[in-house]
């Protein structure tokens, strides 16, 4: 989603900004935010450790790969593309997640250069399709693990139940976040790509609504069936 509150200057396009510093901002802004949420806002405890390295895994890779797709297809059609990190909204997550509150504001890749419909179309889907391959990853694992302890060929250990924790918030959280950049209106990625291609707005969208609303409720069923061939 491109940067909602403000506009880079020339320099970002004149290399007096690195997109590597920017981009670690933007995930350790995100992964503190996220932790301290799921942490109910105590950071003095183990359990924030933990939490801490879930969020970075999934939360934090989740906003630094959504743009960092938006960026490789921007340079790959020839464009001019940074990312620049949005320290206000970072600092502003970080506060609200005490709060229970989390948003997801860490910056944007703006891109500059002569672009096809089509072209900007595929750069505004780039986010939300990694976003939503990387559900999938999550879920692979997830349910081998989940089936492995079912049956008893996983035992049971901390260790276990830290992946389980990881893969199912890595699924769920990238599920919503390649929904929700997929809203069809103002700065948001699916205008993009519906004013580019109904049809693939139409499929990717649904994909989304799939893995985000659908999927946990029938995944009890899905596991239970699968049981029968172990």
């Amino acid at each position: 989603m491109r940067n909602l509150f403000s506009v880079p200057d020339e320099g970002v396009f004149q290399g007096k900004s690195n997109d590597n510093f920017e981009l670690l901002k933007a995930w350790a802004g995100t992964t503190l935010a996220y932790a301290i949420l799921i942490s109910g806002g105590n950071f003095l405890s183990f359990t924030f450790v933990i939490n801490l390295l879930v969020s970075g895994i999934v939360c934090g890779l989740a906003f630094v790969l959504h743009e960092l797709a938006h960026r490789v297809v921007a340079r790959r059609f020839g464009a001019e593309a940074h990312f620049v990190a949005n320290n206000v909204w970072l600092l502003i997550s970080i506060a609200v997640a005490f709060a229970h509150f989390f948003i997801a504001a860490p910056g944007a890749v703006w891109h500059r250069g002569y672009l096809t419909k089509r072209q900007g179309g595929l750069i505004a889907l780039a986010g939300p399709a990694t976003n939503l391959a990387l559900a999938i990853l999550f879920l692979i694992p997830f349910s081998a693990l989940t089936i492995g302890l079912a049956t008893g060929r996983i035992a049971e250990a901390p260790i276990t139940t830290i992946m389980l924790i990881l893969c199912q918030t890595g699924f769920s959280l990238n599920a919503w976040i390649g929904l929700f950049n997929m809203i069809p209106a103002g700065p948001f990625d699916g205008a993009k790509v519906l004013d580019w291609d109904p049809k693939v707005f139409g499929v990717t969208v649904a994909i989304g609504i799939f893995l985000a609303f659908i999927f946990e409720r029938i995944a009890p069923t899905l596991f239970n069936w699968a049981l029968r061939f172990f």
